[in-house]
């Protein structure tokens, strides 16, 4: 199956599986992918994650989603820079998600990392999506 975002693809399976009160979520793996599934659990935001490797050299992953009384730790999880139209934020300009509760993930030069990460590593990158 050729997907033209495979990010935004991730991102919308956890949304839904947020919705329905799953556990757990697949989803092909990527290198990108489990960049940001590292900031996400660095954030706090999931459980965690596992790569399964299968024979024909493909792989995926099993996310552990997290819950707070029955509630999902999720509350918004939504891409912005989509491939149709790139975001792109200077230090000055990194945006803040919900007063700061919240968290834009960036990939820059250095990587992909959070908003407070790039902040102080005094980077700016492309918006990649924003969770609350």
């Amino acid at each position: 199956m050729n997907l033209n975002d495979p990010l935004g693809d991730m991102l919308t399976r956890i949304r839904n599986a947020l919705m329905r009160n799953k556990e757990t979520v697949l989803t092909p793996a990527s290198r990108l992918r489990g960049n940001v599934l590292d900031v996400l659990k660095s954030e706090g935001f999931i459980r965690g994650y596992t790569e399964t490797k299968f024979e024909n050299n493909s792989s995926e992953f099993s996310i552990e989603l997290k819950y707070l009384d029955r509630d999902p730790v999720i509350r918004e999880i939504k891409r912005v820079s989509r491939p149709g139209r790139r975001v792109y934020a200077s230090v000055k300009n990194i945006p803040t998600v919900a007063n700061g509760l919240g968290v834009a993930i960036l990939s820059t030069p250095k990587g992909v990392m959070a908003d407070h990460e790039a902040r102080s590593s005094n980077v700016g990158g492309e918006v990649l999506c924003q969770v609350f």
